[in-house]
């Protein structure tokens, strides 16, 4: 490393998230990059480690973390660019979204703080735009093979762009109005603002990549039809089928999906209008929201932007420990207590509480009936049992729940039964190690094949399956 000891004098640090107080106000991004020079000081503390944990366990799509350390701090912005892009499509995506397993994995944070690992990455993609070291690179020469990717989320939009720098034409099918999938409509703004997106659409374009939009699958055109007209197809519909609470109370008016609310706010953001009926807002109402995650965060982020007289988010666990327990050690990804930036924007945070039943008034929702849990946990810190304590339950007004406890796997919808493809025995596209499904020439990759999961985890499985059709078209 070109400074080996820079972790001994130089502490980590990120760049500044904007005031609560001002973020709150709008949907821009939360935080704030590093100053000229900083990034340098930060890159020098990777340590001569030996064994880049960070890159070997810690990161999905295998960043060669280490290698771009050393040359950002050495000045060669483009080189570390070049070898960034080697692994990761958008970085820009990651740098944004990513929950940093690498940082947790880091050698350093065995008994210090991480290199800075997801604001360098950031701010090396960021860099290589500014200075147009980004530009599109188009097959030199085509294969004429024709390829459909159904879905254009983070594994569809990364299985595209491998495909057509192969030579292959690629047509991206989605069901929505716009291109992007959980990036264009399942992240919030104030996570990555829809610019970050469209610039790199406008790569895939030039590069050869079609688009059609508002197309349902399926629905619109069978599977069918894509095995005739197509060489091969990828599936990356998403996981999007989300698990139920299904408990007394459930039907009444204002206990909703996480995930349609978000879409919502998304869509007002982009200058969509969402019809009267379906409304969903938090605005002066009192929201509680069931499950953690990056869903149930984005929820109360929402919820604080528009208004909502009081967030609540009701955990039936544990509260986490400070520091890793014994059976968890590193390198994994530490079950520490952590705040995510929208609880630090202004919420309740109850933990070792059950949701029982849904009370509510001529059809309307007015609270939470929950009892308190008491938590037995081993030794070691593993999983524990709970039983509920006796004459503890009570009532959290509520207006508004958002039901954020994760998600089932992918719909299993008119395209999949057409195909006739097999799942796996938690509803996932089954595929083997070329990410080919049970059909010949059917492809699938990200959530529809994982289950859900990281953007870092669909975009390294979306290269994985266009690798394995790559194969197929040409051997």
């Amino acid at each position: 490393m070109g400074n080996p000891t820079g972790f001994l004098g130089i502490k980590r640090k990120n760049g500044e998230k904007r005031h609560v107080n001002d973020r709150i106000r709008d949907y821009k991004e939360f935080e704030n990059t590093l100053l000229p020079g900083e990034l340098e000081k930060q890159a020098s503390r990777c340590m001569d480690c030996g064994i880049p944990t960070c890159h070997s366990y810690g990161c999905p799509v295998k960043n060669r973390i280490p290698d771009w350390n050393h040359l950002i701090y050495r000045g060669q912005w483009k080189r570390a660019l070049m070898i960034l892009h080697s692994t990761n499509n958008f970085p820009d995506f990651t740098g944004r979204l990513c929950p940093a397993p690498c940082e947790t994995s880091c050698t350093l944070s065995i008994n210090n703080e991480a290199v800075s690992i997801r604001q360098i990455e950031k701010q090396i993609v960021e860099k290589g735009w500014e200075e147009g070291w980004i530009q599109p690179q188009p097959a030199p020469v085509k294969t004429g093979k024709r390829v459909a990717v159904i879905g254009s989320g983070p594994a569809g939009l990364a299985a595209a762009q491998q495909l057509a720098r192969k030579g292959h034409d690629v047509v991206v099918f989605e069901r929505e109005d716009r291109i992007g999938g959980m990036l264009r409509y399942g992240i919030p703004d104030f996570k990555m603002e829809r610019w970050v997106l469209d610039r790199r659409l406008q790569q895939l374009k030039a590069e050869g990549v079609v688009f059609e939009t508002s197309v349902d699958v399926g629905v619109d055109i069978s599977g069918r039809y894509l095995l005739r007209t197509y060489d091969a197809v990828v599936i990356c519909i998403g996981a999007m089928v989300p698990k139920n609470l299904e408990i007394p109370g459930r039907e009444l008016q204002g206990v909703h999906y996480a995930m349609p609310f978000l879409i919502q706010q998304n869509r007002r953001n982009a200058g969509g209008t969402i019809p009267e009926p379906e409304v969903i807002t938090a605005k002066g109402k009192h929201v509680v929201v069931i499950g953690g995650g990056d869903t149930g965060s984005d929820c109360i982020g929402t919820s604080i932007r528009q208004g909502a007289a009081s967030v609540t988010h009701l955990y039936y666990q544990d509260i986490p420990p400070e520091e890793r327990p014994l059976c968890n050690p590193w390198p994994q990804r530490p079950k520490t207590f952590k705040t995510s930036s929208s609880q630090e924007e202004g919420c309740n945070r109850v933990w070792r509480y059950m949701t029982k039943t849904f009370v509510g008034e001529k059809g309307y929702l007015t609270g939470v009936k929950v009892v308190e849990l008491e938590w037995t946990r081993p030794a070691d810190g593993s999983r524990g049992t709970y039983t509920e304590k006796g004459n503890s339950e009570k009532i959290i007004p509520a207006d508004l729940v958002f039901l954020s406890i994760g998600f089932q796997h992918c719909e299993h919808g008119p395209l999949l039964m057409d195909l006739k493809l097999e799942f796996d025995k938690k509803g996932n596209i089954k595929t083997d190690t070329t990410m080919m499904t049970t059909v010949p020439g059917v492809f699938a990759a990200g959530d529809a094949e994982l289950g859900a999961t990281l953007v870092v985890d669909a975009i390294f499985r979306g290269r994985q399956a266009a690798e394995g059709v790559h194969k197929y078209l040409t051997t």
